[in-house]
């Protein structure tokens, strides 16, 4: 997740977000209210998410280990500033949602931010023309906990129901 407060940008990661709805396009992200990135979201009220391949595993890592409270974290990275929000939208990033927040819940230690999609960013050529990843050209990181990624790619076996 990425944010801008005015001349301020931060990236976190999230282990737990999710889609919420097609129509309209809603997008959901849990974060704990201890986190740096909270206060600059609740400020801000519209975020990014942004979805890096497998080979960037150590970016998400250290975006979800250090706080931005500490250090600019996005210092290393190229980005542009999305359309819609403002929010930092990674070049590398394969997929990015721009969100603005329509609602919070607090569940627990952490809120819930569901948010409306208004910006939508896609590298083509990683994806298929029935819109699915390629995984022959992309590998996706798939986070298991305890700072541990594995791998999707065209080596993992699936099965197609709809043909």
């Amino acid at each position: 997740m990425t944010v801008a407060v005015e001349e301020e940008h931060n990236i976190m990661a999230c282990g737990w977000h999710t889609y919420i709805s097609y129509e309209p396009p809603m997008y959901g992200v849990s974060i704990g209210r201890e986190r740096y990135s909270y206060q600059l979201l609740k400020k801000a009220g519209k975020f990014a998410i942004n979805f890096l391949p497998f080979e960037k595993a150590e970016v998400i890592q250290k975006a979800g280990v250090t706080s931005g409270a500490d250090t600019d974290k996005l210092s290393t990275q190229s980005f542009i500033e999305g359309e819609a929000t403002g929010a930092p939208i990674l070049k590398e990033a394969y997929v990015a949602y721009e969100c603005e927040t329509v609602d919070v819940k607090t569940y627990g230690d952490h809120d819930f931010f569901v948010a409306e999609l208004v910006g939508f960013y896609r590298d083509e050529a990683l994806f298929l023309s029935n819109g699915l990843p390629n995984l022959k050209q992309l590998s996706i990181p798939l986070y298991l906990g305890r700072s541990r990624y594995v791998k999707l790619d065209d080596r993992v076996g699936h099965k197609d129901f709809l043909k």
